[in-house]
C-alpha cells in the first residue's frame, strides 16, 4: 500500500504550541511536578515526553523524571506484525510506585497501543495514577481509552494515516495526513 501525503495539518510552530499547552495542562492538573513521571512510548512518544519535560522545567524550575517504554511484547497483534519482532529497551530510571505517570504518545487511534503501554508500565510498579498525553487523537477507538491531554482532535477515515514528524526522528516538525493511493489509477 502506497501512502500519499494529503495535507500538513500542524506545522512546526503549531507543534511547539501544542507541546507548550499540554505541558501547562499537566502541571496545572497535578499542581506542580512532585511525584510526576513522564514516560514516552517508543518511538515518537519518547522525544515528545522529553520536550514536555523540558518545557515544564522552563516554567516550573524543575524537570520531571522521564522514562521510555517499549511495548512490542505487550501488543495484542504481535503474531500478525512479525515472526521476529524487534524488541527495544525500556528505561524508567525512577520508582513509579505511588507516582503520577503521564504516558506520552504521538497519535491515539484504536487505543490498543495505550493498553499495551499500561500493561508494560504495570510491570515497573503500581503508580498512583496513569494519565495519557497525545499530540493527535484521530478517533476510531476499539477500547474504552481516552486521553487526558490532547494536542488536536483530527477526525479521520480509516483509510487515512496521521504522521507526526519530529526533528529527532524525521528531521522536521509537522503533522501530516496521508491517504492510501489507488494503485490502479493511471499515473499523472
Amino acid at each position: 500500500m502506497v501512502l500519499k501525503e494529503k495535507a500538513e495539518i500542524v506545522d512546526a510552530d503549531g507543534l511547539r504550541r501544542i507541546i507548550t499547552r499540554i505541558a501547562h495542562e499537566i502541571v496545572e492538573r497535578n499542581k506542580g511536578v512532585d511525584d510526576l513521571v513522564l514516560v514516552g512510548i517508543r518511538r515518537r512518544g519518547v522525544p515528545i515526553a522529553s520536550r514536555l519535560a523540558q518545557r515544564i522545567g522552563e516554567f516550573e524550575g524543575r524537570v520531571p523524571a522521564q522514562g521510555s517504554l517499549d511495548i512490542t511484547l505487550y501488543r495484542d497483534d504481535l503474531s500478525t506484525v512479525s515472526h521476529q519482532p524487534v524488541v527495544g529497551s525500556s528505561d524508567i530510571p525512577v520508582d513509579i510506585n505511588g507516582k503520577v505517570v503521564v504516558l506520552v504518545d504521538d497519535v491515539l487511534y484504536t487505543g490498543r497501543t495505550i493498553r499495551a503501554g499500561m500493561d508494560a508500565l504495570i510491570d515497573f510498579g503500581r503508580p498512583r495514577s496513569i494519565q495519557l498525553a497525545v499530540v493527535i487523537d484521530r478517533g476510531h477507538r476499539e477500547l474504552p481509552i481516552r486521553a487526558d491531554y490532547v494536542g488536536k482532535n483530527v477526525p479521520t477515515s480509516r483509510k487515512e494515516v496521521i504522521g507526526v514528524k519530529l526533528t529527532e526522528t524525521d528531521g522536521t516538525d509537522s503533522v501530516v495526513i496521508k491517504e492510501a493511493e489507488d494503485s490502479a489509477a493511471p499515473a499523472a
